[in-house]
């Protein structure tokens, strides 16, 4: 583990790197998470930097006391610029919470990525109002009630993604957790998405109620270099129930950027 310290508090992150890394990504996890949620995406790592954070409150980061809402955003999209700047990130990544971390640090920081990815996430993101009002009534309820499926997961999923998934809910706890859905329903960049010039990947699985894909379908049509891209037969978290084919959309994703990259060079 690595860490960053900005703004009086403590950032932790993961790196793996088993090659010459072209390319160094950082993942950002969604509510109620941490880094693991993209233990899969470590097989990247033979081609490329693979960077996981821990958001402020999750994992191994510290916390702090912050309100929900935007303020609470503000903080999580300034960890990911520490991150991001101390690894000299080419790209960022962020699912549904996180990827509206990631569109707010593109809009509000210093981050300069070549590339970003919106998996399982929105230009606004409502939380319906049984689940906001569980997460303060009932938290067991409401972690039930994101294992139904075509939520987090769809049905049939691997049990173990599941009960790691519950785990590291609980782990999380209510209050951070609540904190990190409260966030998402304020979040709504809707009318700022003509600000972003960079190639940006809407990548969600196919099943997904939480993010439908119009969601994705929404980011690819009025971002100005907008990609889509939808995982059949996966729900909310895609990159880890079906990973070999979110890595390799990803990977394609980053091949397209390469070659804009490349024709822009020559001209």
């Amino acid at each position: 583990m690595k860490s960053v310290e900005h703004a009086g508090r403590r950032t932790a992150y993961r790196v793996a790197d088993r090659g010459d890394g072209s390319k160094t990504l950082v993942f950002v996890h969604g509510s109620g998470a941490d880094r693991r949620v993209w233990k899969a995406q470590d097989r990247l790592a033979s081609s490329h930097r693979v960077v996981a954070l821990d958001l402020t409150g999750h994992g191994s980061s510290s916390d702090i006391e912050v309100a929900a809402g935007p303020s609470c955003l503000e903080v999580y999209a300034a960890d990911l610029a520490a991150v991001a700047e101390a690894e000299a990130a080419d790209v960022v990544i962020g699912n549904s919470l996180g990827g509206a971390v990631v569109q707010w640090a593109l809009l509000e920081t210093e981050l300069d990525p070549t590339a970003a990815v919106l998996v399982g996430s929105g230009a606004k993101l409502a939380v319906h109002e049984d689940i906001r009002q569980m997460m303060t009534a009932d938290f067991d309820g409401a972690i039930d009630f994101l294992h139904r499926p075509d939520l987090l997961f769809t049905d049939g999923v691997d049990e173990r993604l599941e009960a790691a998934s519950r785990d590291a809910m609980r782990a999380c706890g209510r209050q951070i957790t609540e904190r990190d859905y409260l966030t998402c329903h304020s979040f709504d960049v809707r009318d700022r998405l003509d600000e972003v010039d960079i190639p940006v990947l809407a990548i969600g699985g196919s099943r997904d109620r939480l993010t439908p894909p119009m969601y994705h379908q929404y980011l690819a049509r009025n971002l100005e270099h907008g990609v889509l891209s939808l995982v059949e037969d996966a729900a909310h978290l895609v990159m880890l129930e079906r990973p070999t084919s979110f890595n390799t959309n990803l990977e394609a994703f980053l091949d397209h950027v390469a070659q804009l990259s490349k024709r822009s060079g020559s001209t």
